[in-house]
């Protein structure tokens, strides 16, 4: 592997027409993926499609996407087991637009407590979704109080904390991802720029997010390279610096 996408979901209906071409391509273009589950049937083909060399998979609940899937601790347990499986999520708290705030907060907190009691039990890190609510960092102090002295490991999906944020999970040791979304907007330089090279990590969050380069289409893990070299850009750091860094990072992040 050259590249690492540390979080997508190519195992999803949008590449059921093409999803062997989308392979057949990362593997020429030598980038591995962490194919992430948001909900019990996801999970599962995630760790489907993944073959323990290249694709790895995550399982787990998504905050909020299916609010009425509860979770099952028996089926992530046995999903959590499986070799090919190196991170439990994506899990955590979504407080963007809930409709009962407090009872929604309550519900998330509860499902999110069992994947980190599950990260815990299998010494694997927690791939954390965390969107706060407008104009507040409300959902990453929730987290935080959460995984605070838990000894778990973790990444920040899709990271948009503000640097005082940033500062108290570097503190916890996480790691933060970063989309191509940094390849048009600029809210992000700042963070990118304060973090240490060893905490960064690349990912698409494909089938969503596409590059500037392919604005409006679908997204997927060959856009890596173009998230990697935006970053070096950010930095002011050369590209195959930024690139062995983070794949690096990755590696030991998710024991590859």
């Amino acid at each position: 592997m050259k590249y690492f996408d540390a979080h997508c979901h190519i195992q999803f209906a949008q590449y059921d027409e093409d999803r062997a071409i989308v392979l057949a391509s990362m593997h020429q273009a030598e980038i591995g993926a962490l194919v992430v589950g948001t909900d019990s049937a996801h999970s599962q083909s995630a760790v489907a499609l993944a073959d323990g060399q290249t694709l790895f998979a995550a399982v787990g609940l998504h905050p909020n996407d299916k609010p009425g899937e509860g979770y099952d601790d028996a089926y992530f347990q046995t999903l959590a087991s499986d070799p090919r499986v190196v991170a439990i999520g994506e899990c955590g708290l979504d407080y963007y637009r809930p409709e009962d705030p407090e009872a929604e907060k309550a519900r998330q907190k509860e499902v999110f407590e069992k994947h980190i009691a599950l990260a815990v039990a299998t010494d694997k890190p927690l791939m954390i979704h965390a969107r706060p609510s407008k104009g507040t960092m409300d959902a990453y102090q929730d987290a935080i109080e959460m995984v605070e002295g838990r000894g778990v490991r973790g990444n920040m999906h899709f990271y948009v904390g503000d640097l005082d944020t940033t500062k108290r999970f570097l503190e916890l040791g996480f790691t933060f991802s970063f989309t191509a979304v940094i390849t048009f907007a600029r809210d992000y330089d700042e963070v990118i720029r304060y973090l240490p090279l060893e905490s960064i990590l690349t990912e698409t969050d494909a089938p969503y997010v596409a590059p500037v380069s392919r604005r409006g289409q679908r997204n997927d893990p060959l856009a890596i390279p173009e998230i990697v070299a935006k970053i070096a850009e950010i930095r002011g750091e050369g590209e195959e610096v930024v690139r062995e860094a983070v794949l690096a990072n990755a590696k030991r992040l998710f024991r590859l």
